[in-house]
């Protein structure tokens, strides 16, 4: 049943934050839609005050890892609005850390994993334990093309990649023996795009931008299934999953409602957000299951650009009584969110780590919460920059921001001079660097 009066929409943006949606998504809501800009610094105060003064019933849009802690505080601080994805479903996006805490709170199949705070403990497992592994970097939601995931054979690399990368805290995995694995993407639980990630000749990583290439062909259903399942614990409006098949078993390996999604399933959001928010008076998008495999075999580049596009349901002519419903055997229906409760944050891993000494489990407990998220207070400069925060920098892309952070390492305190020894910096790009951070780290 429609609801008679329509909440105010709010597009939550963020400055120098690439903008999930936009007003076309939502094509046909017959109001304002308002939008509300996250400035950085110590903007808190201000976002809340523009919210109630729009009075935003609504808030729409995914907040990355480096402000999810700041953005606890402003939910706090707006009881009667609505975050649409939750704080709760965007859990996972903040660390590689939560995505574990998550998996195994919810009893969801993912990789044997470790994560270890104290560096000698660290340094002990990797000369014991069993090889290969995988070591991550944990903060931010998206490992950028898989430039901070490492495959390690034997201890002797382990310790020499732990030396030089100098993680925190230390997150290593089994490694499973695979040359591809699954991107399953959801709207209300419904998986409506999928497709394999294949890595390259040569290549372990399946990351488009390091040479693997995509399938949509003959995904399981195993891992559609448990897409699902991880969808529903998340309470998730939109989710996407990555998932790994080995001796037939599905595995997570990553999982968030930040994600790249072509144009056309962004519009299918906004359309099943307009289906929900407004009670069923806009009707929720039809997406048949495995429609991907037929739109997979249309050229990436004119796929990226598609908008708009639909499915009817099939409805057979007939010159008599016929009853029919192309919904029967669906094993995935699409279906609102159940509310999300505090008690759905996972507890904190560190309390489940044995053998570290106190000192370590108190230090890890005081600063997990925030490390490494800036401080109000702390200014931004280039050295301190996350790459979450590189990454919002005009003209970067993955290959510069992760070539950044390298140079940024091995030369500390050299700054924008040094960067100006990269060939892919050019002059004035570097100088539009300096405008951008400095602008960002001044106070209001």
């Amino acid at each position: 049943m429609s609801v008679t009066t329509l909440p105010r929409l709010g597009f939550l943006y963020l400055d120098y934050v690439m903008r999930f949606f936009n007003n076309s998504n939502f094509k046909g809501w017959p109001d304002k839609i308002e939008q509300v800009v996250y400035r950085w610094g110590n903007d808190k105060q201000r976002f809340v005050d523009e919210v109630r003064q729009k009075k935003i019933d609504v808030l729409i849009g995914n907040i990355p890892a480096t402000a999810y802690e700041a953005f606890k505080e402003i939910r706090k601080a707006l009881p009667e609005v609505r975050f649409v994805p939750s704080l709760e479903s965007q859990f996972s996006n903040k660390s590689k850390e939560n995505v574990t805490r998550f998996c195994r709170k919810f009893d969801l199949g993912h990789p044997g994993t470790q994560i270890l705070y104290d560096s000698q403990q660290g340094i002990d497992y990797l000369q014991q334990c069993e090889y290969p592994k995988v070591i991550k970097r944990s903060y931010g939601p998206s490992n950028y093309g898989g430039y901070f995931v490492h495959k390690v054979d034997n201890s002797a690399e382990a310790l020499a990649l732990v030396a030089s990368k100098n993680y925190q805290p230390l997150y290593v995995q089994d490694c499973l023996p695979l040359q591809k694995d699954m991107r399953v993407m959801l709207i209300g639980h419904k998986p409506v795009c999928a497709f394999w990630r294949i890595a390259g000749q040569d290549q372990w990583l399946t990351n488009t931008s390091q040479g693997g290439r995509m399938s949509y062909r003959n995904i399981p259903m195993g891992a559609l299934e448990l897409a699902a399942q991880a969808s529903k614990a998340a309470k998730a409006e939109y989710f996407s999953a990555d998932i790994a098949e080995h001796q037939g078993k599905y595995y997570i390996l990553e999982c968030a409602t930040a994600f790249a999604a072509f144009s056309y399933v962004r519009d299918w959001i906004g359309q099943y957000l307009m289906w929900d928010l407004s009670g069923g008076r806009f009707p929720a998008p039809h997406v048949p299951l495995f429609s991907w495999e037929e739109l997979g075999k249309i050229k990436p580049e004119l796929l990226r650009t598609l908008r708009n596009i639909g499915f009817s349901r099939y409805s057979p002519s007939s010159d008599g009584t016929m009853y029919s419903n192309d919904l029967a055997g669906e094993p995935f229906m699409m279906e609102r969110t159940e509310p999300s409760l505090s008690s759905d944050i996972p507890a904190s891993l560190i309390d489940r780590e044995q053998n570290l000494p106190q000192a370590v489990l108190q230090q890890a407990a005081a600063g997990a919460a925030t490390a490494p998220e800036r401080l109000e207070s702390e200014p931004m400069t280039l050295e301190t920059l996350t790459m979450t925060e590189l990454m919002t920098l005009y003209g970067m892309d993955e290959r510069l921001a992760a070539a950044i952070i390298e140079e940024i390492a091995t030369h500390p305190q050299a700054g924008f001079e040094q960067l100006a020894t990269l060939e892919q910096v050019a002059p004035a790009l570097l100088e539009r660097w300096k405008l951008e951070i400095k602008l960002r780290g001044a106070p209001d």
